[in-house]
């Protein structure tokens, strides 16, 4: 049955399975699971964007929570202020993060490497101080933050409000898989391999490489905005102090444990920046960080290509093996 179905086959019949156990996790656990799961979708988008940038680009940066806090505060400054509908605030998110990636990659032309780092270090350091002065504070709230209701399931369907939310939230991240697989399969996947790969070669190729940087940046920041948009209302709360530097760090350390240029590596990725400090707590409640960085250290020892590494070199171990009896 396997010769018939072939590799492909099975890879959409393992995606199917995985897509039903997921619509039917909202059923099987409790609230704050489902609430954790939701959460883990959303960082799931936001490394989809920053795995594009870093994985695909080569480009690394230490500032993608600067863009999880636009997309955040622009959702609930429209959903707030305005009565704008939470659905639609999601591509508000997205276009504005784009507006911002783009304009902000343009400087960045000129770093490449710790320089570009150390650039966006210095806009993840810099984001919560200006959501906190006074010249924005009547549309960020200041310190105080925006408070936001969570949405209701429509069209009278039996879902209480969190499972509501994980479905919703479940859509947006499939159209976003579906959106960054189809831009990383074709030319633009390879234009963003070969920028990485060898910058001089590409150019001589006939790669824009100053568009393409911009651009990559840009739509970096897109994922990442949708991402803060939904994470703004999973939370129901934005605040400065909810965006600080030590959220693009996450960002990155989900990206390298679930496995670099892969899309698979971003859900595995989400899965650890979400549960693992949990785990790490009910460990130890004295020293919860300490375990965390043990936990850290082990994936890096255990599975330097990530997760998503890992699971790719077993399955093809698994190929080449012989037939049993």
């Amino acid at each position: 049955m396997d010769r018939l179905l072939g590799p492909q086959g099975r890879r959409v019949g393992l995606a199917l399975l995985l897509l039903l156990l997921a619509c039917l996790l909202p059923f099987l656990v409790s609230s704050y699971r489902i609430f954790q799961l939701t959460s883990a979708l959303t960082y799931a988008i936001a490394l989809v964007g920053l795995n594009i940038l870093t994985g695909w680009n080569g480009q690394i940066s230490l500032g993608h929570g600067a863009f999880y806090a636009i997309g955040a505060y622009v959702a609930a400054i429209l959903m707030d202020r305005w009565d704008v509908p939470y659905w639609a605030t999601i591509p508000a998110a997205g276009l504005v993060c784009l507006g911002a990636g783009f304009l902000f990659g343009l400087p960045a032309l000129r770093l490449e490497g710790l320089y570009l780092a150390l650039a966006t270090f210095a806009l993840a350091l810099a984001t919560p101080q200006l959501l906190k002065s006074k010249h924005l504070e009547q549309w960020t709230g200041g310190v105080q933050g925006i408070v936001i209701l969570k949405p209701d399931a429509p069209f009278g369907l039996p879902l209480d409000q969190d499972q509501w939310l994980y479905f919703f939230t479940l859509a947006v991240a499939l159209a976003m898989f579906w959106l960054a697989r189809n831009l990383l399969a074709g030319r633009i996947g390879r234009a963003l391999v070969a920028i990485r790969e060898h910058p001089t070669a590409a150019e001589a190729m006939g790669v824009d490489i100053a568009f393409c940087k911009s651009m990559t940046f840009g739509v970096s920041a897109m994922f990442t905005g949708v991402a803060g948009a939904l994470g703004a209302i999973v939370v129901q709360f934005v605040a400065p102090d909810s965006f600080t530097l030590f959220l693009s760090i996450t960002l990155l350390v989900g990206i390298v444990v679930g496995g670099l240029a892969s899309l698979s590596g971003a859900i595995w990725g989400a899965l650890f920046i979400q549960f693992i400090p949990n785990v790490a707590d009910q460990i130890s409640k004295a020293a919860p960080w300490a375990i965390y960085g043990l936990f850290l250290i082990a994936c890096m020892y255990l599975m330097p290509t990530g997760v998503a590494g890992l699971l790719r070199a077993a399955a093809a171990r698994l190929g080449r093996a012989p037939p049993g009896p």
